[in-house]
């Protein structure tokens, strides 16, 4: 366990930020690699594979849901110096990972075909899609568990084993694509298929790593099967904090797909050019991202601690940072976007169409990077509903504008990056707005009157649930 309670904000958050992005980054590359050597199969393999890969939004959105959820109460039961309570929260999270990660194999098997099929651009993009699909289902299932390990850890300050596992399954992954992908050495392709099952055995060899390291070296939050009994009254709390964080990535799936299947007429090269240039565009948010993801534990153990005024100058310290960085990314994507598409195609319909998507998306750089920081505090603060409402806004903002525009006889895909930069814009007007009552809200109370009750920390003892 490391204390956030103490010393420099600005230090904590470069502290925890660091390892974080790095993991970030290698998770990212699982997308990257795989695209790599899928590319060398056509347009029709990368826009398949793009294309099915939004449903990786519905899993990110579930683990959201369970990752937040135990990041904001393991943080505020480590500022109040109560480690049963971590402990308890922990343990619950991984059985939640278990239930989840079987009803995904099940939805897995049952819908994927239909959903590829239904934004796809063709029947070629759809095919190499769903094999695509069906072999990346097991390592989406086991997302939940590495979320789960990953989570509790990153609630207690530590984040390090968690970035060493990601690096050590990208390693895995890089070196299994095109084993699996092009038949490198087996002389049997296994084509997109071979690129989901490369990631699937990644992430179960990821899992196999921070389990053993619970069960070997981790003291502080430790596995024990005898809290795995549901404890109702806890998992309710787990979810009512995770479930508007998992909204806000579903609600993106649901944007993306919508995206997907505008987009769809424009051909699978238009498919293929927006697919490179938003899986770019992810791994350029990385380090904002990463910011974000360390505000949650810092401020959440000095809410759970009741120091509001290191919360509030978390906010203020998180959100310098991001804007800066933000800004210069912007600076490189009205520079040379071009040079983000290169590595993965040449044929020029798709690289006009991702380098114009980066050019123009990447206006609402600063933007995004104050709504990634404001929805890290709305976790530490331990209420993500307000996030919620900020991202719903984009539902009616940009999708409802977006399917009407499609209608038009002169619909081009340069309105539809513009119409997301002015959308991000409001929606992030909105999350400060939010924030701001919110803190106002949840910090105002001096720490004497505030109480446990303060913010909706409540202790959570193992007898938490007894009738």
């Amino acid at each position: 366990m490391k204390d956030l309670t103490q010393g420099s904000i600005s230090r904590h958050l470069v502290a925890t930020a660091l390892p974080i992005a790095i993991g970030m980054l290698f998770q990212t590359l699982y997308l990257l690699v795989d695209l790599y050597f899928v590319s060398s199969l056509g347009d029709a393999a990368i826009a398949g594979v793009s294309s099915a890969g939004t449903a990786g939004f519905v899993i990110l959105a579930l683990t959201q849901m369970l990752g937040v959820g135990t990041v904001a109460l393991v943080s505020h039961a480590v500022g109040r110096k109560d480690q049963e309570s971590a402990n308890l929260i922990f343990n619950q999270s991984v059985l939640l990972s278990g239930v989840c990660g079987v009803l995904t194999l099940a939805a897995g098997v049952l819908l994927s075909r239909a959903y590829v099929s239904s934004v796809a651009a063709d029947a070629a993009a759809a095919a190499a899609g769903t094999a695509y699909l069906y072999a990346y289902t097991p390592g989406l299932a086991l997302q939940f568990a590495l979320v789960a390990l990953g989570s509790a850890l990153r609630g207690t300050g530590i984040v390090q084993p968690t970035m060493v596992v990601q690096m050590l399954t990208v390693v895995v992954n890089a070196l299994l694509a095109p084993v699996l992908i092009s038949g490198w050495g087996t002389h049997h392709p296994l084509g997109t298929a071979g690129a989901g099952l490369a990631s699937s055995i990644a992430v179960a060899v990821g899992v196999a790593l921070l389990w053993a390291y619970f069960a070997r070296l981790e003291h502080y939050v430790r596995l024990r099967p005898a809290q795995w009994r549901p404890r109702p009254q806890l998992i309710r709390r787990i979810v009512s904090i995770g479930l508007p964080a998992g909204g806000e990535f579903f609600m993106m799936f649901l944007i993306l797909g919508v995206i997907y299947w505008v987009i769809r007429g424009f051909g699978p090269a238009a498919q293929a050019g927006f697919g490179i240039g938003g899986r770019m565009m992810q791994a350029l948010f990385l380090p904002v991202m990463a910011v974000a993801f360390a505000v949650t534990p810092v401020a959440g153990q000095n809410f759970g601690a009741r120091q509001y005024a290191r919360v509030r100058e978390t906010f203020r310290s998180a959100a310098i940072v991001s804007s800066v960085l933000m800004l210069l990314l912007t600076i490189v994507c009205q520079w040379r976007p071009e040079v983000f598409i290169y590595g993965f195609s040449r044929q020029p319909e798709v690289v006009a169409v991702g380098t114009s998507y980066l050019r123009i998306i990447s206006w609402n750089f600063v933007a995004t990077g104050l709504i990634f920081t404001c929805s890290g505090v709305f976790q530490a603060l331990g209420n993500t509903w307000p996030s919620l409402l900020s991202s719903a806004s984009r539902l009616v903002t940009f999708v409802a504008p977006l399917l009407w525009l499609s209608t038009r006889p002169h619909f081009t895909l340069t309105q539809v990056w513009y119409l997301s930069v002015a959308t991000v814009s409001l929606q992030a007007v909105t999350s400060l707005v939010l924030l701001m009552r919110e803190m106002r809200r949840k910090l105002a109370a001096p720490p004497a009157a505030a109480g446990g009750a303060a913010g909706g920390v409540l202790p959570v003892g193992p007898d938490a649930d007894a009738p």
